[in-house]
């Protein structure tokens, strides 16, 4: 049995609570969102090893890369969450 995963039950909650637009996927040593509609990608989301901190990354030609003008920003999960919902940077490639 599969143990629970509160970071992506967080994320995947968001997701439900705003209109269900992305998959989420826990891989290797974080967490990839697609879109629903096309597959393509949205975001991905590094844990810190700090509580809820999350580094955002962006997909930039066929990698994972900084999402912000200074770099990989790091926030609350919460924060990173409104962040890429907010933000039509993420959603180029859906």
């Amino acid at each position: 049995m599969a143990r629970p995963d509160p970071m992506l039950e967080r994320i995947e909650a968001f997701n439900r609570n705003h209109g269900g637009r992305v998959i989420v996927r826990h891989v290797a040593s974080g967490y990839s969102l697609h879109s629903e509609r096309s597959g393509g990608p949205v975001a991905r989301l590094k844990p810190t090893g700090e509580g809820d901190k999350v580094r955002v990354l962006a997909w930039h030609r066929e990698k994972w890369g900084a999402s912000g003008p200074f770099g990989v920003p790091t926030m609350m999960l919460d924060r990173a969450l409104d962040y890429i919902y907010s933000n039509p940077f993420f959603w180029i490639y859906v």
